[in-house]
């Protein structure tokens, strides 16, 4: 990719039954990631983006392709002021991710037998993406959280920053 992209691979000793579960029910993912994504997972249906308490609804929020097992795909969420006072994000960080173009994450499930190889592309980024600089901090951390409670029934302990 031309610096628009963040990319990150997985190998997560688990199925594509329950990554999948790991990447849509919101009991799960509020486990490892400390956010809810409430949906139904078809394409077009609108997601609800929740962290700490601060939900996100808009309407260009939404899922872009479900196939179960395979490959999911939706935008990335709205910046809004009560998401950023509930995370943390100061007003002027916060209108610079919102001035940004919205971007996609699609993650791509592949069955390899006692593993499972989950494929992250997120993408749509301007150059000199503030959105992007700070996937590329997240998204690791996320994910590896993923991995170790799929594989141990506990997600990673949050890192002290």
């Amino acid at each position: 990719m031309d610096g628009d992209a963040f990319e990150y691979t997985a190998f997560i000793a688990t199925d594509p039954e329950r990554l999948w579960q790991g990447l849509t029910d919101p009991g799960l993912t509020r486990r490892y990631w400390g956010a809810e994504l409430r949906t139904d997972w078809h394409p077009g249906s609108a997601i609800t983006w929740v962290e700490h308490g601060a939900e996100v609804d808009h309407p260009e929020q939404v899922v872009l392709a479900a196939d179960p097992y395979r490959r999911l795909s939706y935008t990335w969420h709205t910046f809004t002021p009560e998401w950023a006072a509930a995370v943390g994000v100061d007003e002027d960080v916060r209108s610079a991710l919102a001035a940004e173009s919205r971007s996609k994450a699609t993650f791509t499930i592949d069955d390899l037998g006692p593993v499972v190889r989950l494929k992250l592309v997120h993408d749509g980024f301007e150059p000199g993406s503030t959105v992007l600089g700070m996937l590329r901090e997240g998204w690791p951390v996320v994910l590896s959280s993923l991995k170790t409670l799929l594989e141990t029934g506990d997600p990673l302990p949050r890192p002290v920053e």
